[in-house]
């Protein structure tokens, strides 16, 4: 198996564009995909996969670009526009696993209550800064939630925005004290501290599917390797880095 690369290490290319064997992956199923999936593929097959991990809004604009890969897994949905629907075969997409939104928080920082939604809220207003994402669906849905919960000015007014990657990485070098983001992606980060799920009142999932593309569609290895991205190996690696079956 290839090297799996970040958004950084791609940024203004696209090597995957000709690749015999490349997937384009959102980067919330990232942790099971690279440390079981792909290993677990690359035995039982030998194959090289060139693989991008990025935000699904990012690697439709890489698709819009002229990239080709063949096999993608992003929010489901996502491929429904016309320019998707000529190179992905929609009949065969199917689900593999939802995220929900998570709090985290400094390794060996004090965990506060946020079960409910007034704990959520007195954790938030408490906080020195929460680090976030207005470019993912955790993040937009979260900006939605404060503006609900009465709190956005107060908790904007010293919020940490992270445009790109995990935002529990603001949590390591001390720009934020809290961190929100879909419970997969803060475990990209171990040294955090998960603290949990959001309150189920004001909790929001997205779900992730996998398709082929029309090329890929007849070619074994690239069939082999969705049964593998969608199949009961893989569903036990999503459960077990923080996803839930859809």
């Amino acid at each position: 198996m290839r090297a799996a690369s970040s958004p950084s290490d791609r940024a203004g290319s696209d090597p995957v564009s000709g690749a015999a064997l490349s997937l384009f992956c959102a980067v919330a199923l990232r942790k099971a995909v690279e440390g079981q999936i792909l290993p677990a593929f690359t035995e039982a097959t030998g194959a090289v996969v060139d693989v991008v991990f990025e935000p699904t809004g990012l690697l439709l604009q890489r698709i819009e670009a002229g990239a080709r890969p063949g096999i993608f897994v992003g929010i489901t949905g996502s491929l429904e526009a016309s320019a998707f629907t000529e190179v992905f075969d929609l009949p065969m997409c199917l689900p593999v696993a939802k995220s929900g939104i998570g709090v985290a928080v400094p390794p060996d920082a004090n965990s506060p209550d946020i079960r409910s939604v007034d704990g959520l809220i007195s954790a938030l207003s408490a906080a020195r800064s929460v680090a976030y994402s207005r470019n993912g669906p955790s993040g937009i849905y979260f900006s939605r939630v404060l503006w609900e919960l009465g709190i956005a000015e107060q908790v904007d007014s010293r919020s940490t925005i992270v445009d790109q990657g995990p935002t529990a990485y603001a949590l390591l070098d001390g720009r934020a004290d809290m961190a929100i983001h879909q419970l997969s992606e803060l475990m990209l980060v171990p040294e955090a501290t998960v603290i949990g799920p959001l309150p189920d009142a004001v909790q929001h999932y997205t779900e992730f599917s996998a398709t082929l593309s029309r090329k890929a569609r007849n070619d074994a290895l690239a069939s082999s390797l969705f049964d593998f991205m969608t199949g009961p190996l893989a569903a036990r690696a999503y459960r077990e880095t923080g996803l839930q079956s859809p």
